[in-house]
């Protein structure tokens, strides 16, 4: 049975973040859906660049084996103030399923209270705000348990791979890299 995975999108959000580890995903064959917060209209992110999703958040209640927050600061802050998003979240930790969280994304953790005392990282704008509740790393993209975290736009793919590591093993990282012609 395929590993399912669930892409949070809402204006705002990093598109690089977003469609880089959607995209991955799917190459590795991990069935993704990329569920608007505030539907299913098209999502302006963060440099304007427009995004579909796949269908509203409210459409696609079911249990994933990871729920991704990209980020992109106004999608983070969305994120952060969503009794939606935090529903969700709580619900992933408390089944001890994988959340995965990029960028300034790690902010909505911190929101919600999802696994404190962790270690994660993030942009590092957000480093000094997340350090009262959180280990802080400075690492590319870091694993704490059923917690993946990583800094921005230039680790994507590393966060991606991370993810496919987590839910496929290390056998499908090395399966789909080399048609990606990544270091």
């Amino acid at each position: 049975m395929a590993k399912t995975a669930l892409l949070l999108i809402t204006n705002g959000s990093e598109e690089m973040e977003a469609i880089i580890t959607a995209d991955v995903l799917r190459r590795a064959g991990i069935d993704v859906t990329i569920a608007g917060l505030n539907g299913s209209a098209p999502v302006k992110c963060s440099r304007n660049v427009v995004v579909v999703p796949d269908k509203a958040l409210n459409e696609a209640k079911a249990e994933y084996d990871v729920v991704i927050l990209p980020g992109g600061l106004e999608g983070a802050n969305t994120f952060a103030r969503s009794d939606e998003v935090k529903s969700i979240l709580k619900e992933q930790e408390k089944s001890g399923r994988l959340i995965a969280a990029i960028c300034a994304a790690p902010i909505a953790l911190k929101s919600h209270q999802i696994y404190p005392n962790k270690t994660i990282t993030s942009h590092p704008s957000k480093a000094a705000e997340l350090k009262d509740v959180y280990n802080y790393s400075e690492d590319r993209v870091v694993v704490d348990g059923q917690l993946i975290t990583s800094r921005a736009p230039g680790t994507a793919f590393e966060f991606a791979l991370t993810i496919v590591e987590k839910l496929c093993g290390k056998d499908k990282v090395n399966e789909i890299t080399p048609s990606m012609v990544l270091k």
